[in-house]
This record gives C-alpha cells, structure tokens and sequence, in this order.
C-alpha cells in the first residue's frame, strides 16, 4: 500500500472510531474512559487518542468526579472522570409542514430538544413554494449566526407520499402533486446545509425510537392522527419504508359501520371529521377539539357518541395492521392522539370483541409531546446522518495529497 494509500486508511479507521464512540456517549449520555474503550473494543491509549481527538474538536468533554455523576458514595484515590458529548457543538433542524400547522424544531448533539415552536398554516390553501419558503424561514428566525455556522442540517416532514430522492408523488391534504420538495427546501436556505424529506408518519416513527439507552426490539407502529392519519413502521430499532415508502399507512383502509357509507379509517379517525360531528351537537359558535374533549370528560351523550365510533374505528384499524405486521407495541401521535387516554378501555374492549382470543394485544400508548413528533423525528434524521458510519459528513475525503512541484 502507498504512503497515501496507508494515511487514507488510517484516516478512514480512526474517522470510523470517532464515529462510533459519539454513538456510544448518545447511547449512554456519559461513559468512563474504561467503558468507551470496552464499548468501541480499544485498548484505552486507542480510546485515549479517540478521545483527545473529539474533545480537541470541541465534540465531547470530561465532566465532573466518576461517583459524584453516578450518586455513589467515593472512593479513596484518584476519582473517575466521565466523557460525554458537548451538547452545543452541533445544531440539527426540523420541521413539520402540516395541513393546520408549521411546527419547528431545535436539537443539539444530544439530540435534546433546544426548541420548539409551533404556528397556525392553511396549509390546503398555500401554494407550495410559499409552504417551503414560510417553513424554512420558521425554523431558521431564532438561529444566531453562532449556531448557523454549527447547523448540520434540516429535515422536513409533510403528509405525503415521497420516494426516497425527496420528490413528493401526492399530498392531497395540502393538495401537492409531482413536487421536488427537496430541491424546494435547499433552494430556500440562508446558507447550503443537507437537507433530508420524509413522510410525516415515518419521521415521527424515527423520533419517537429515536436515542433510546435500550433500542426497542420488536415492531412497533407508529400512527399521527391529524387532519388525516399516517403510519411508520419500526422493526428491531429501524425503519421499515416497504418498496415504495408507503408502509404502515392504515388511514386508507376502507371501514363502513351499520347504514354509514364506506370511508377511508383517516376520514373516521381525522381531526375535520371529528369536528364536523361535533358541530351537529356543540353550543352555538365553531367547536374546538379542546372543547370536545373537555365533553367528552364530562360524558355529554353526543361527544360521547362521536369517541365511541372513533374508539371503534380505531379498534379496527389496529387489528387489521397486527395481523399484517405482528406489532406488539403501537404509539399514537398529534394532536388527536389526545382522545385515547380517554377511551383507552373502549378501544381495548373493543380489540378484544373484534380478534380471536389467541391474538396477543399490543402495548398502546401515546407520545410524550404529540404536537412535536414529525418535526422532532426530521431533525433526527440530520442527527442519525451526522453519526452514521455511511452518511457522515465527517466521512467525507479530505482534498488529494499533493506532490511537490520539482524545483525550476
């Protein structure tokens, strides 16, 4: 092998190293020199340099006493020191284009939330260049130049069927057809970053598995129940897109209950269609979702009446997804996940009434933040681009060695 050939390698390996020790410390938030040198299989003066390497590059730092950070009681000698990564050396943007909202999100190295906001959007309404333009323009408003220059990118989430390449096939709650809304995104940056795109459902799948000490093994699916309803699939800690992207996407099975027409599930479950009921039974003036809940509390009949066909709808969808995919965890996100705290036991009488006895339930919850989760996941996808062995952009080749030019 060349000289260049072995620095090359060399480079690349080390590169690798740094790589997988940042994942450890995002894994396990902090480690001692012993257990990053176990983790990453190093002796410690390799683990040593790995370490003097990113903490040179302001990327992790040594915090305070081994036992002091552990609350354990200290020992005689010299005390352990731990290694964790500076959460404010890398910056990690998302957002949420959705039909009622824009939502944005900050994330650092620890990709911990830094901030979040949310804005009201007609999203049916706005033509899709002034979508982008206003999305992007959200989520880099509070950015100091400072943390620009650290920005290692923007994710952007939307309601759509998308291949792979960032072009959106359809999106007919913002009513999108044929858009290349990558190339809409980069083209509306203050500066060039990496931009990635992703349906709504499938980013918030990544974030809300996203980080986890202990990944999840099994399936899980994740549902967001806006204005309509999409579903990301997780198997063993990574997404499952099926062959055109479209995997998990229970809001268009078709469901008919009594002499009601056929729907699609996203029209029973959706926000407009819960609203659309309520107003037959509301007081005077436009319902809000906040005010059926708060009747659906207090078990006013026609609130109730709407949650019981929306548990059942609900019921359904999720039993005809477990039989496909054996899910054995489900997590409901946006904004009308709030209803099922409410009706969790009808939902479960009701999967019990629908399947054989001999199909296990799945472990159904709710997202911790569920106006957040798209946004939140497309930022993650920046991060998990960021410490990938594949995608790096730490991985890129630095410029060719040159030879000195011969002497006139």
């Amino acid at each position: 092998m060349s000289d260049v050939g072995a620095i090359g390698a060399s480079r690349a390996t080390r590169q690798r190293n740094e790589l997988a020790a940042m994942r450890a410390l995002h894994r396990f938030r902090r480690l001692s020199r012993a257990e990053l040198a176990r983790f990453l299989g190093l002796n410690r003066s390799s683990s040593g340099h790995i370490v003097a390497g990113l903490t040179q590059e302001g990327l992790v730092r040594e915090v305070g006493a081994l036992a002091q950070a552990r609350g354990l009681h200290a020992h005689a000698g010299r005390p352990g020191i731990l290694i964790e990564l500076v959460p404010e050396a890398a910056v990690f943007l998302g957002v949420e284009i959705g039909v009622e909202h824009i939502t944005t999100v900050e994330i650092d190295l620890a990709s911990r939330i830094v901030s979040a906001n949310a804005v009201p959007f007609a999203g049916a309404s706005t033509d899709v260049g002034a979508a982008v333009a206003q999305a992007v323009g959200r989520a880099f408003e509070s950015l100091s130049p400072e943390r620009l220059e650290r920005c290692e990118g923007i994710g952007v989430a939307a309601p759509a069927q998308m291949d792979r390449h960032g072009r959106v096939r359809v999106a007919p709650l913002l009513g999108w057809e044929n858009v290349q809304l990558a190339d809409l995104v980069r083209a509306a940056l203050p500066v060039p970053l990496p931009v990635l795109v992703e349906n709504d459902a499938n980013a918030f799948a990544i974030g809300a598995s996203y980080g986890r000490s202990e990944p999840h093994s099994g399936v899980a699916l994740f549902l967001v129940m806006e204005s309509g309803v999409g579903g990301g699939i997780i198997v063993d800690g990574s997404l499952f897109r099926g062959a055109h992207g479209l995997a998990g996407e229970i809001g268009h099975l078709r469901v008919q209950g009594g002499d009601a027409p056929e729907r699609s599930l996203e029209e029973v479950l959706g926000l407009e269609c819960i609203l659309t009921d309520y107003r037959s039974t509301a007081p005077a003036g436009e319902p809000t979702f906040a005010a059926f809940l708060a009747d659906v509390r207090d078990r006013v009949p026609g609130a109730v009446a709407i949650a019981e066909r929306w548990a059942r709808a609900l019921a359904f969808g999720l039993i005809q997804a477990c039989r496909m995919i054996d899910a054995d965890r489900i997590v409901l996100g946006g904004s009308v996940a709030a209803l099922y705290p409410l009706m969790a036991a009808r939902v479960l009488h009701y999967i019990q009434a629908m399947q054989e006895a001999s199909f296990p339930l799945p472990a159904i919850e709710t997202n911790d933040d569920e106006t957040i989760g798209p946004a939140f996941g497309a930022a993650c996808m920046l991060h998990q681009r960021y410490l990938s062995n594949e995608e790096s952009p730490r991985l890129a080749e630095p410029p060719p060695l040159q030879e000195p030019a011969p002497p006139a």
